[in-house]
């Protein structure tokens, strides 16, 4: 009785925990095969890994909401970057343009004082008392005299207009720089939120990748506990090897289907076959699995159909995989010099990479798919330059790469 009791005692708690608390202790078979012998034992043994498989199910579903929240920050800090990027440029154009039409100003107003030093009289003073018993000299000089009067006020006024448009061309500057600043506070969130929202994500592919083998662990004890048939602990073991040994076999074949992208010389590939189905700019809001998309697209979309295998577009270290709110599936790799690239709606199960691994030019990496907000299998091409989303097809076409 006292193995029973061992087997008994060995159940109750052995629940996956959050990241952070006691580590979980589950069954072993050999403690199963004493429960079974007693039909108490064997009672309670089934109800712990009931109780056990619905907390690994709830450990997940916690963790995987907690990676959405962080995932949602994320694009959250994305936009507000964007965002920052449009307006100091916007700016920096307002304040280009007011210094530009402040120099044309200076220009007229000094074109103006040379035609007006051009037309200059001598003393007029002189001519008055020379021409004094000649009316058609006096009538004329007095004739010019308004309209050298004339040029004077109109030089006054272009040289106001100058002074305007610099200090206009000044004082936005000054504004230029200040959301410049902000940008680059809001660059440095995006990243950190980058971090935050792949560790979340991290956390919750571990708990389910725990959960996922234990759930089937437990399955099969609980199977083998309600089994009324003298079968042994050791065939059900058996049947989980091969059971795994062909889900293995699969995954591997999955992998070898996709050739390799087209990596021109410049090391840059084409990330995926199809045509363009969106391009980048302003757009309808589109929803689908429970999420709308952003009115303005930061990317092209390929129109890759279904499972279609999806190429690195450039050699790097992937720095986040994992579900992104929206983008569903994503991959986000970083190749340098402050060029990032980011794959989306990829199908669940079609990641074939994770954070911190280095992939090479046109290795496959995913498979397409239509999760997130997405209303068809496709590829959500993203290009960062300095973290800001930029159009890819004339990025990818200054390197040899033609989209579409």
């Amino acid at each position: 009785m006292a193995s029973v009791s061992i087997a008994v005692m060995a159940l109750v708690g052995a629940v996956a925990m959050p990241a952070g608390a006691q580590a979980a202790t589950y069954p072993t078979w050999d403690e199963l095969q004493a429960a079974k012998a007693n039909t108490a034992a064997g009672a309670a043994a089934v109800e712990q890994i009931t109780s056990l498989i619905a907390q690994l199910e709830t450990n997940v579903a916690v963790t995987r909401a907690e990676a959405e929240k962080r995932t949602d920050e994320l694009m959250v800090a994305q936009q507000k970057f964007d965002d920052a990027v449009a307006r100091a440029n916007q700016i920096q154009a307002q304040a280009d343009q007011s210094a530009a039409e402040a120099a044309t100003a200076e220009r007229n107003a000094g074109q103006v004082a040379a035609q007006l030093y051009r037309a200059g009289t001598g003393d007029v003073g002189v001519n008055l008392f020379l021409d004094a018993g000649n009316a058609a000299a006096t009538e004329a000089l007095l004739a010019k005299l308004g309209s050298m009067e004339k040029m004077v006020e109109r030089t006054s006024g272009i040289y106001n207009t100058a002074k305007e448009k610099l200090n206009a061309a000044a004082s936005l500057a000054a504004q230029a720089e200040v959301a410049r600043g902000e940008r680059e506070k809001l660059r440095i969130a995006a990243e950190e939120a980058l971090v935050v929202a792949q560790e979340a994500q991290a956390a919750a592919e571990a708990a389910l990748a725990e959960s996922q083998a234990k759930k089937i662990e437990l399955e099969q004890q609980l199977k083998f506990l309600q089994d009324t048939e003298a079968q042994t602990a050791a065939a059900y073991q058996e049947g989980e090897r091969i059971r795994k040994e062909e889900e293995e076999r699969r995954r591997q074949e999955a992998l070898k289907n996709g050739s390799p992208g087209a990596v021109a010389s410049s090391g840059w590939a084409l990330p995926a076959a199809g045509w363009i189905s969106g391009d980048y700019g302003p757009r309808e809001v589109i929803c689908g699995g429970g999420y709308c998309s952003n009115p303005f697209h930061y990317a092209v979309d390929l129109a890759t159909g279904c499972s279609a295998p999806i190429f690195a577009a450039n050699s790097g270290i992937v720095t986040f995989s994992g579900w992104s709110g929206s983008y569903g599936n994503f991959i986000k790799i970083d190749h340098g010099g402050g060029i990032s690239t980011g794959y989306a709606h990829i199908r669940d199960g079609g990641r074939f990479v994770g954070a911190g691994e280095w992939v090479e030019a046109g290795q496959n990496i995913a498979s397409s798919g239509t999760t997130g907000a997405s209303t068809g299998c496709h590829l959500h091409f993203e290009v960062y330059s300095g973290g800001s989303r930029i159009d890819p097809v004339p990025f990818m076409a200054d390197r040899g790469v033609y989209l579409g």
